[in-house]
């Protein structure tokens, strides 16, 4: 264990560290609003949602950072932003109570555990052309590269700021670029006046235990469509993330072990209000990639950076809550699309390099960079779908010459 722990600190940098505190930031602020209105759709208390923090951060921050670890790689775990966003619909409209939603959250996690155990989506993401998988990651990353250069509508000196920062880091600095980043983007809301800091209190989190409730309704209207949405929108992008970083395939990290790490963890945590943890896409590109660290094999250090985060999330509760909180959002969405923009250009490299799968892999990328949704499933899920049939129509029965990357 001493050597393990020497190790991590030999292995750590400033870049691992920076990259996951952004990743916790960006997985953070960008969601917990939804979270907090699935919870209410419920009729949960104060003390309820609190406990959905708790549970959602120990959930994510342990099975980021013990995997993390023990495989040496960078394993991301995120709770299912589209997930909360189902059941907030489905809440709302179906009247199910807090009780129903739980038994309902566990069968949604024996579910995903089912499909780890078996390894099917692993088979899956093995016919996936490399191609597609890499545009539908920078389908789900442009969003946010969008979003950082939409702020300066309302921000337009503090992004300029952090994109002259983020443009001199990569031209003197490139392994910190992300750092310097983040701090000129922080000096510049504090000056302005725009940090929340009254939002900050400190207070501990308590779990709060609830008794599931298994009924048939809630088991068609809110399990069935949260696994759904979970493994399309959700952990079909993590495993695309997965090969797009160069951790695939053999040697890789155990992607259907990790699926059934997330599936036993929500099983074990549902009933404090875990509904769903999964394979991360965002925030995995954040940890997994250069800026994180040049050495591959020293990036697990800011999963593990991450999970420690999470954890002091789940922890401290309102208190982290109100310090993540506190930064403008105009800073998130800067900081967020800037630390991709590396990732954005690789996958989008990748997908259009080779002539063979490039119309396919566009019509992927597009798709899913429109967020389109249809029957409740999200556009990584149509984004994969409309390239496979491009890729079809295409290729069917032709000669592997006449469709030969040139």
């Amino acid at each position: 264990m001493d050597n393990r722990r020497m190790r991590f600190f030999k292995d750590l940098s400033l870049s691992a560290a920076t990259a996951g505190f952004v990743a916790v930031l960006v997985g953070f602020t960008s969601s917990i609003a939804i979270v907090y209105q699935a919870a209410r759709a419920f009729g949960a208390t104060e003390a309820q949602m609190t406990s959905w923090i708790w549970a959602l951060g120990w959930g994510v921050g342990l099975c980021t950072l013990v995997p993390s670890l023990w495989w040496r790689k960078p394993v991301m775990v995120a709770w299912s932003t589209p997930g909360a966003a189902v059941l907030t619909t489905a809440g709302a409209a179906g009247g199910f109570s807090l009780h129903e939603a739980v038994g309902a959250f566990m069968v949604s996690a024996v579910l995903i555990t089912l499909l780890g155990v078996t390894g099917w989506l692993e088979r899956l993401m093995r016919r996936i052309p490399v191609a597609i998988a890499a545009a539908l990651l920078a389908g789900v990353l442009a969003r946010f590269g969008l979003q950082a250069f939409d702020a300066a509508r309302t921000a337009i000196a503090l992004v300029v700021a952090m994109l002259l920062a983020y443009l001199v880091g990569r031209r003197l600095w490139p392994r910190y670029a992300v750092v310097l980043t983040l701090v000129i983007g922080i000096a510049c809301a504090a000056l302005q006046g725009t940090m929340a800091w009254d939002k900050v209190q400190v207070h501990l989190a308590v779990p709060v235990f609830v008794m599931p409730q298994f009924t048939p309704a809630a088991m068609v209207s809110l399990a069935l469509p949260l696994f759904v949405v979970t493994m399309a929108s959700q952990n079909l992008p993590g495993v695309a993330a997965i090969q797009a970083a160069g951790y695939g395939g053999p040697g890789g990290l155990p992607v259907s072990k990790v699926l059934s790490i997330t599936g036993i963890a929500t099983l074990v945590l549902a009933p404090f209000g875990a509904y769903a943890l999964n394979l991360s896409a965002i925030t995995a590109a954040i940890c997994m990639g250069r800026e994180a660290h040049a050495d591959p094999q020293r990036r697990y250090t800011a999963a593990a950076v991450c999970g420690v985060l999470y954890i002091a999330v789940g922890i401290v509760g309102t208190a982290v809550t109100g310090l993540l909180t506190a930064f403008p959002p105009e800073l998130v969405a800067a900081i967020a699309g800037l630390a991709l923009l590396g990732t954005i250009g690789g996958g989008l490299h990748a997908a259009l390099a080779g002539e063979r799968h490039r119309e396919a892999a566009l019509v992927t990328f597009l798709v899913t960079l429109s967020g389109v949704s249809v029957a409740g499933v999200g556009a990584a899920f149509w984004g994969v779908a409309a390239g496979a049939v491009a890729l079809f129509i295409q290729q069917y029965r032709q000669p592997p010459s006449a469709t030969a990357d040139r």
